[in-house]
C-alpha cells in the first residue's frame, strides 16, 4: 500500500495528457499489487492464492517499468523515483519468498 500512495504522489505532478495514459496505467497497477496480495490471502487453497500472488509481483513488475519510462521520458527525476523503486525491490524479494515458501506447500517432495 506504501508503495501505491508513494506512485499516486509521483503521477500528481505528470501533464494532464497523461491523465488516460501513464499516471493512469502506474495508478493501476501500483494499487493492483496490494489488492492481489489482499485477495490471494482471503483464498483458502494454496493455487489459488499462488495465482494472486503472481499477478501482484507482475503488477510489481508493470509498476517499475512504468516508473522507469517515465524517468527516461524525462516526467521523473532519479531522485524522485529511488524511493519507489527501492521498494519495489523490498517487496519484490517478499512476494517471491511467499511464493516460494506456497509451490513447496502445493507441490511437496516425494
Amino acid at each position: 500500500m506504501e508503495l501505491a500512495k508513494k506512485v499516486f504522489s509521483l503521477t500528481e505532478g505528470l501533464p494532464r495528457k497523461e491523465d488516460y495514459g501513464l499516471t493512469s496505467q502506474l495508478r493501476r497497477s501500483a494499487l493492483s499489487i496490494p489488492g492481489n496480495l489482499a485477495e490471494g490471502f482471503g483464498r483458502h487453497h494454496t493455487k489459488d492464492k499462488l495465482n494472486f500472488y503472481y499477478a501482484s509481483r507482475g503488477s510489481l513488475a508493470e509498476t517499475k517499468s512504468h516508473l522507469i519510462y517515465g524517468q527516461e521520458v524525462g516526467y521523473f527525476k532519479q531522485n524522485d523515483c529511488a524511493g519507489a523503486i527501492k521498494l519495489i525491490d523490498e517487496v519484490w524479494k517478499e512476494i517471491h519468498a511467499l511464493i516460494r515458501s506456497l509451490r513447496k506447500v502445493a507441490q511437496p517432495r516425494p
